[in-house]
């Protein structure tokens, strides 16, 4: 199976659309998803506005408390 190539930036938007996403459809807000997962509002809404590249663990953290997969956050 060939391999796709993406960039960094795509996958900064990708997480960021989909962290976006899949808080929104949990009926999260901003401020709750930070606090499940022990960081600030503003990195929450930092990594949505695709300001910051964010860790492994943390995109499994933000997974967890979503209930999703953490491979959801970066699919096209």
């Amino acid at each position: 199976m060939a391999r796709r190539h993406i960039s960094e930036p795509k996958a900064i938007e990708l997480l960021a659309m989909n962290v976006r996403k899949y808080r929104t459809k949990a009926n999260i807000s901003q401020t709750v998803l930070a606090d499940l997962i022990g960081v600030s509002y503003s990195q929450i809404a930092r990594i949505e506005l695709g300001e910051i590249n964010t860790s492994v663990s943390m995109i499994y953290l933000i997974a967890i408390a979503l209930e999703i997969e953490p491979a959801q956050l970066l699919e096209n």
